[in-house]
C-alpha cells in the first residue's frame, strides 16, 4: 500500500467515526474492511477519485421508528425499531431482522455494512441491509410476540417490497416471527407478495434448507478451506459456540462430514460431550424445551456442563482442531484466541457476524491459524434466502437435495472468490483480505456503472 493511499484510508475512517459517534461496532466493521483495501486502491485509483469508499460507508437510508404494543396484562410497552437500507447497487436490500435488547443503530449499521460485502460474495443480485428492534422475545407469550410483530410491521411495511427491501430472520426472529410479520404485511397491502420476506414456512412460500443454510454453509466453507490445504474434516475435533439455529446445523453437518463436535455453549455455560454432541438431544433441549444446556448434560452419558458464571471458563478452553464461533459479535477475544493457539487449533471460521475481536483475529493470523471471516463463511444463509426469492418469483419449489446442492456450489464459489482475490491483492491464503477485496470490487464496479449514486 502506498503512503498516500494509507493516509487516505485513515482519513476516511476518521471521518466515518466522526460522523457516526458512539457506534463502536460499526466503527470496528468499517476499520476491518478498510484495512484490506490498500492494494485495491493502488490498482484502481478511479475508486479514490469517485470517493467509492466514502459512498459505501454511508447508508442510502436509515429508518428509526416507534413500536408500541400491549402485553397480556394490558400494559403498554414502547420499543424502537430500525431498518438500515445500506446499499442497493447489486439488487434489493437484503438482510435480517434482529429482536434483542442490545439492538441499537450502531449494531444495525455494523450488521448492514457487513451484509453489503457478504451478499456481494454470493454472486447473487442482492444489496445489503439490516434491521430489528430492542425488543426481547424471551419469556413473552405467542400472543405478545404476535402483537409486537404486527406493530413492528405496521410501520416497516411501507419501506419493503420484493424489488425494494427483503428482510429475513436473525437473532430472536425465527419462523414464528416471520409468519406474524408476513401476515400483517399481507393484511395491510392486500397482496400475497411472498418474496418480500424470506425464512417463511414451507407451506406458504418458504424454501427447503433455509433453516439449515447458515450452519451447513459454514461447514461447506470450512471443508473448502481445508481442501485448499490438502486436508479434510474427517476425524477432526470441533468446538462450536452457541446452541441456536446456526450452531445446531453446523454441529449436524460437521458430524455428517466425519468430524467429532466436542462442545457447544449458551449464555449459562457450555457442555462437553466426549462421544460427540448428540444433535437430536441438543435440538430437543434447545428448540423444543427451550432449556439450558445443563439439561443436555443430565441426559447424555459422557457429557458434563461447565458454568461460565464464575472462574472465567470459556467454551474455547476445550482443545480442538477447528473452532466455529456461532453465537454473537465479539465473543472470541484475544485471551480465547491465545488459548485456541496453545491447544493446537488449526482453523477458525465465523458462523456468527463478527464474533471474533480485532485483537483475536490478529493473534490467529500471526499464529498461522486459517481464519474464515463471517462475511464469507456464514453467507450460506443469505444465499439460500436469495434462492427462496428465486422460487417465489417463479412460483416453484425445489427438493431438499437440489437446494443443498445449490448451497454447496455457492459456498465453493465464495471460497474461490476469496482465495483468488487474496492471491491477486498480495495475501495468498488470507481470507479476510480476499473476502473484503472481492466483495468491495463487485459493489464498487456496480456503483461505477450506475453513475453517481
Amino acid at each position: 500500500m502506498s503512503v498516500d493511499v494509507h493516509a487516505d484510508i485513515e482519513r476516511i475512517f476518521e471521518e466515518v467515526a466522526r460522523r457516526n459517534p458512539g457506534e463502536a461496532e460499526f466503527h470496528q466493521a468499517v476499520r476491518e474492511v478498510l484495512s484490506s483495501l490498500g492494494a485495491v486502491l493502488d490498482k484502481h485509483p478511479e475508486y479514490r477519485r469517485m470517493k467509492m469508499i466514502e459512498r459505501i460507508c454511508e447508508p442510502e437510508r436509515q429508518i428509526i421508528f416507534r413500536v408500541p404494543w400491549q402485553d397480556d396484562h394490558g400494559r403498554v410497552h414502547i420499543n424502537r425499531g430500525f431498518r438500515v437500507e445500506f446499499n442497493s447497487a447489486l439488487g434489493p436490500y437484503k438482510g435480517g431482522l434482529r429482536f434483542h435488547p442490545s439492538v441499537n443503530l450502531g449494531i444495525v449499521k455494523f450488521l448492514g455494512f457487513e451484509q453489503i460485502f457478504k451478499n456481494a460474495l454470493t454472486g447473487m443480485p442482492i444489496g445489503g441491509g439490516k434491521g430489528g428492534a430492542d425488543f426481547d422475545p424471551k419469556g413473552r407469550s405467542d400472543a405478545e410476540i404476535m402483537r409486537f410483530c404486527q406493530s413492528f410491521m405496521t410501520e416497516l411495511y411501507r419501506h419493503l417490497g420484493e424489488y425494494t427491501d427483503v428482510p429475513a430472520g436473525d437473532i430472536g426472529v425465527g419462523g414464528r416471527e416471520i409468519g406474524y410479520m408476513f401476515g400483517q404485511y399481507k393484511r395491510i397491502t392486500n397482496r400475497y407478495e411472498s418474496g418480500v420476506l424470506t425464512g417463511k414456512g414451507l407451506s406458504w412460500g418458504g424454501a427447503r434448507v433455509r433453516p439449515e443454510a447458515t450452519g451447513y454453509g459454514l461447514v461447506f466453507f470450512v471443508a473448502e478451506m481445508l481442501a485448499a490445504r490438502g486436508e479434510s474434516l474427517r476425524g477432526r475435533t470441533v468446538v462450536v459456540s452457541g446452541s441456536g439455529n446456526v450452531a445446531v446445523y453446523a454441529v449436524e453437518k460437521a458430524q455428517q462430514q466425519g468430524a467429532r463436535v466436542l462442545a457447544c455453549s449458551d449464555s449459562s455455560g457450555y457442555v462437553v460431550d466426549e462421544d460427540g454432541i448428540d444433535v437430536a438431544l441438543l435440538r430437543q433441549v434447545k428448540e423444543v424445551e427451550r432449556a439450558r444446556l445443563s439439561a443436555y448434560a443430565e441426559r447424555a452419558p459422557r457429557a458434563r456442563h461447565v458454568s461460565t458464571g464464575a472462574g472465567g471458563a470459556s467454551v474455547w478452553d476445550v482443545p480442538c482442531e477447528v473452532a466455529l464461533p456461532c453465537a454473537t459479535q465479539n465473543e472470541l477475544d484475544r485471551d480465547a484466541a491465545e488459548q485456541l493457539v496453545r491447544n493446537g487449533c488449526l482453523l477458525v471460521a465465523e458462523g456468527a457476524n463478527m464474533p471474533t475481536t480485532v485483537a483475536a483475529v490478529q493473534v490467529l493470523r500471526e499464529a498461522g491459524v486459517a481464519f474464515g471471516p463471517g462475511k464469507a463463511a456464514n453467507a450460506g444463509g443469505v444465499a439460500t434466502s436469495a434462492l427462496e426469492m428465486q422460487q417465489n418469483a417463479s412460483r416453484d419449489s425445489w427438493t431438499f437435495e437440489h437446494s443443498e446442492q445449490r448451497l454447496a456450489e455457492i459456498m465453493r464459489d465464495i471460497h474461490a472468490r476469496c482465495f483468488e482475490a487474496a492471491e491477486e491483492y498480495g495475501g495468498p491464503g488470507d481470507y479476510v483480505l480476499g473476502a473484503n477485496c472481492a466483495g468491495f470490487v463487485r459493489v464498487a464496479d456496480a456503483m461505477h456503472d450506475l453513475g453517481l449514486i
